[in-house]
């Protein structure tokens, strides 16, 4: 999630709060945007889109992976 752009907390917090959405092979996303304002590989964005995908266990969600993107870039 690091190499991604996002952090620990902020998945937590789109799991949470986010929106929830059906994936792929029974698994759930969760779709939350964070202000951002500032740079990304060389690039200014000012809001992020942060969505993990999990496994629902009976007792806990399982992160199998996290898709960041970057919205309102500027050149």
């Amino acid at each position: 999630m690091f190499d991604r752009g996002t952090s620990k907390t902020e998945v937590e917090n789109a799991i949470r709060t986010g929106e929830r959405l059906p994936g792929k092979k029974g698994r759930i996303a969760f779709r939350k945007n964070f202000s951002h304002n500032g740079m990304w590989k060389g690039k200014y964005y000012q809001a992020k889109q942060v969505m993990p995908v999990v496994v629902e266990k009976p007792d806990r969600f399982v992160v199998v992976t996290v898709y960041v993107f970057f919205i309102g870039g500027a050149k």
